[in-house]
């Protein structure tokens, strides 16, 4: 199945330009978008930064028109020359048509004529209607509109507007949670999975049989026999071929869903090849036990404005006497969204803590640092018996997404941006979008595929050649 093209914002800058768009007096408003692309062969425009038209500056603002002010334009295509950027030239509809009308057609000539005359090898222009739906198309050096199939927006939910289901000139409706509807629309999206071992071996096998069109599988590390007791659809054989994982429940996934749909990545998430792997995706499952991951998907969630799950779960257990007991059973689901808190600022990791994994990781092991890093904290366990906490986990995981893609909660969404569960106490707590600080990665919003990747020298593409 081809991957739709795509033009993707995250949720604080659609809101920002919903705001801007209809100010409420019932006239057009217009806005031009700054977007960075991914690397590869699927086409994804990514805001970058937006340039809101101010309303007295349009020389003529009507129901059904807006002028475009010449300045506005010129200092657009001058900020997207110096990085590249392709430009899309959005306005509102207030009065509903989910259409572009002739007035638009002969509009967009003039526009695109003028900015392909100065930069770029196409732009595009959109609309967008009061509920936030937006439609998109683009146009090359003939000046012929093409339409871009899928319009995201990764915020409190995640919305998807498609170019096939924009029929009468309105939006159709959003697919029903657990429907043949969703497992259609999930069929023309694309699923990463990072680390395909405890929870990523049940995530993985749930995002598969959901219906996703394609699903990669990212994991450097081979079946080992201590795995074999909680990594779904791993053999004996695995483990004594020492098999990548990935390349493991490739096959696995071929026998239920046939070929095509999923893809092995045998190597790290912080490698480039994984990077731009990723970048062509268009939502993000981690399920790894790494704090550089986390680091690593939490700047392509950014970068890409892509929407980031992740989970984690441990076991503390504490000294009774002269043996060990289990203090709890715990389990995490964070969801990122872009532009707004990322895993750094929610404390799953911290410099002090990426450090110490640094120095576990290529200085000499004690003890202590062995049982930190376990499932179990303070006991050796080589295969900890946790399948069913896994499971529980990557089953929430999963389940967020669902949430938020196809909204079925009681309350809104911005409420559950991490869950806690207990086991021991029976417990879950639920913590909000506003519980959080700042977004670390504020800088990195949008900025696509620009060298180096993520803005980091290691990720460069003379480096990462030169490693080759």
């Amino acid at each position: 199945m081809s991957s739709p093209q795509v033009l993707a914002f995250a949720g604080v800058q659609h809101e920002q330009l919903r705001t801007h768009l209809f100010p409420g007096d019932g006239l057009e408003a217009a806005a031009i978008l700054l977007c960075s692309r991914s690397a590869g062969p699927r086409v994804r425009l990514l805001v970058r930064d937006m340039l809101l038209v101010p309303y007295d500056a349009c020389r003529e603002r009507r129901p059904d028109f807006v002028a475009w002010p010449g300045a506005y334009v010129e200092e657009a295509l001058a900020r997207a020359e110096v990085d590249d950027l392709t430009l899309v030239f959005i306005h509102s509809h207030p009065g509903g048509q989910f259409a572009f009308s002739t007035v638009d057609d002969g509009s967009d000539r003039q526009l695109m004529a003028s900015a392909l005359a100065n930069h770029g090898a196409f732009h595009g222009s959109a609309l967008m209607i009061q509920s936030g739906a937006v439609r998109a198309r683009w146009y090359g050096p003939d000046l012929s509109p093409q339409p871009i199939d899928l319009v995201t927006m990764t915020g409190h939910n995640i919305a998807y507007w498609w170019e096939q289901d924009a029929i009468h000139g309105a939006p159709s409706q959003r697919p029903m949670a657990f429907t043949q509807g969703m497992t259609t629309e999930m069929g023309h999206l694309t699923a990463i999975v990072i680390g395909i071992s405890g929870t990523g071996s049940v995530a993985s096998e749930q995002i598969n049989r959901l219906g996703f069109g394609r699903v990669k599988h990212c994991d450097f590390d081979v079946v080992e026999f201590k795995n074999l007791n909680r990594i779904l659809n791993s053999r004996t054989s695995d483990a004594a071929t020492s098999r990548p994982k990935a390349d493991m429940f490739v096959e696995a996934v071929e026998g239920y869903r046939g070929p095509g749909v999923a893809e092995a990545l045998p190597f790290s998430i912080l490698t480039r090849e994984a990077i731009l792997a990723a970048s062509q995706c268009d939502v993000l499952f981690c399920c790894v036990d790494s704090l550089e991951a986390r680091q690593i998907l939490d700047m392509i969630a950014a970068v890409y404005l892509l929407p980031l799950f992740d989970m984690g779960v441990v076991i503390p257990t504490r000294l009774t006497g002269t043996a060990n007991a289990i203090a709890d059973v715990c389990g995490r689901i964070d969801y990122v969204q872009p532009g707004r808190s990322s895993l750094r600022d929610r404390g799953v990791y911290t410099p002090e803590s990426l450090r110490a994994e640094y120095l576990r990781q290529h200085a000499p092991e004690s003890h202590q640092q062995e049982l930190d890093a376990g499932y179990i904290r303070g006991a050796i366990e080589e295969a900890p018996a946790v399948i069913s906490l896994n499971m529980r986990a990557a089953s929430a995981c999963v389940n967020e997404f669902i949430a938020r893609a196809y909204p079925f909660r009681h309350e809104p969404n911005e409420h559950y941006a991490r869950t806690l569960f207990s086991l021991a106490a029976c417990e879950e707590e639920y913590f909000s979008e506003d519980t959080f600080g700042a977004h670390a990665y504020a800088h990195l919003l949008g900025t696509g595929s620009q060298e180096p990747l993520l803005g980091l020298p290691f990720l460069s593409q003379t480096t990462s050649a030169g490693v080759a």
